[in-house]
């Protein structure tokens, strides 16, 4: 077994370093993206029907229960 000269080694380990920056920021940017995805002004954004439905529907069942204590049947 023959031992691998000093600039095959050198040529390897700067392949490796390029292929550890990559992944790194490969794993930066899908952080970025992920922080842009579950940002809450962005999810307010997106399901805005869907919460004034709710709050609504809350308000009214709210409002049927508290006006349930005042009255008697």
């Amino acid at each position: 077994m023959s031992t691998p000269s000093m600039e095959h080694l050198q040529l390897r380990a700067l392949e490796q370093r390029n292929q550890l920056h990559r992944t790194v920021s490969d794993l930066r940017n899908k952080v970025v993206r992920a922080r842009e995805k579950l940002r809450f002004s962005k999810q307010a954004k997106d399901h805005l029907l869907a919460a004034s439905v709710l709050a609504g529907l809350l308000g009214v069942a709210s409002g049927y229960g508290v006006a349930g204590l005042f009255t008697k049947h």
